[in-house]
């Protein structure tokens, strides 16, 4: 059997990291033994780490006590398969460890997908138990793949919050204030926001390195560093978008708008290194959206094919235009996705590059 390499992360510490090489594991019976090729390396990647244990992401790829296996989007290969529906050599999308093999349980197995029963992911949301199967006739290309890994999940997000709020009529608010402007699932939620609900004032807050990316993309009707939140004035009640997590941030932006926010979504913590800041209570009280919960709401209320139709329409608008913003950084190795994730960590990831890391 081949060697399986992976990298393991301090559960307290996300900087801190091992890399653990053992013989790959024979698949058993109804098993498949799958070899990662491609992940894509993004703040939310890293948000999957600061939330691993509230949100239960730790749970998927288990890992020694103490030490984490961070999950990524990305591509594999079947390499041995003991499942009769599913050859070896078929190629899959899904939700990968940051490792070179993984065994997977393939059930309810269709002609397009197959989810991962094994016992250990089944308390977490199916949808990131799903494995989408790529026939060999599939058009693709490299750049198509990284793009797909990079924005594809995020973008799903992005199209939930723009679409509850919408349904929600955004809580009386006029205006949508969206922090760490310039990482990917906000640039999609301002898309969604623009496309689907154009009278809505959209007001980006980024760091002064990232505000001119964010204003050239066009996507927002306003953008501002933090350094200037105090001259933020959004057109009548507001909802805010949090993705950086940031206690500090969040405060001035509540004392700016004072009286004035309608409503406030977390959805991600871009800024780690700014987690643990003493934060005081705060009215509206931040809520966190969790997109799987999101989804399988609104497929419960117009069907899975109206709702699978209505996301390709706006993906395929938004990633001709990442595809303009966005220029893919693609390395290989184990020493690389190191190097890469501990720059994600930092924050000192480029706005304007995709991170991929080819195993």
């Amino acid at each position: 059997m081949p060697i399986k390499r992976e990298m393991l992360v301090r559960r307290d510490a996300l900087d801190q990291l091992a890399i653990n090489e053992t013989l790959a594991p024979e698949p058993g019976a109804g098993e498949l033994l799958l070899e990662v090729e491609r992940i894509a390396l993004t703040a939310n990647t890293v948000t999957y780490g600061v939330v691993g244990a509230e949100v239960g992401y730790w749970n998927f790829f288990p890992a020694p006590e103490g030490w984490g296996v961070v999950p990524a989007w990305g591509f594999a290969r079947v390499v041995a398969s003991r499942c009769a529906e599913i050859a070896a050599g078929e190629r899959v999308y899904g939700f990968l460890p940051m490792a070179s093999h993984l065994i997977v349980t393939p059930g309810k197995i269709g002609a397009g997908l197959f989810r991962d029963m094994a016992p250990h992911r089944q308390p977490m949301s199916a949808v990131y138990n799903q494995y989408r199967r790529l026939a060999p006739d599939l058009p693709t290309t490299p750049e198509h793949d990284a793009l797909r890994m990079l924005f594809e999940p995020l973008f799903l997000t992005s199209f939930l919050i723009a679409d509850a709020l919408r349904r929600a009529d955004f809580r009386g608010g006029e205006s949508v204030v969206l922090t760490s402007a310039s990482s990917k699932t906000a640039l999609g939620t301002a898309y969604a926001l623009r496309a689907r609900s154009p009278g809505v004032q959209r007001i980006g807050l980024t760091s002064a390195a990232n505000r001119a990316f964010v204003a050239g993309t066009g996507l927002y009707d306003a953008v501002l560093a933090y350094d200037a939140i105090e001259t933020l004035a959004p057109t009548g009640a507001t909802v805010v978008i949090d993705f950086a997590g940031d206690a500090a941030v969040l405060a001035a932006i509540y004392a700016r708008l004072a009286g004035r926010i309608a409503h406030c979504l977390r959805v991600g913590v871009t800024h780690y290194d700014a987690r643990d800041r003493a934060a005081a209570p705060l009215a509206p009280r931040p809520v966190w959206f969790f997109a799987p919960d999101a989804a399988t709401t609104l497929i419960g209320e117009i069907g899975q094919d109206a709702f699978t139709l209505a996301v390709a329409a706006e993906w395929d608008g938004f990633v001709a235009l990442a595809a303009r913003l966005v220029r893919v950084d693609e390395e290989s190795g184990i020493d690389a996705l190191q190097r890469i994730w501990r720059l994600q960590v930092a924050g000192q990831a480029k706005p304007d590059t995709g991170y991929c890391v080819r195993f």
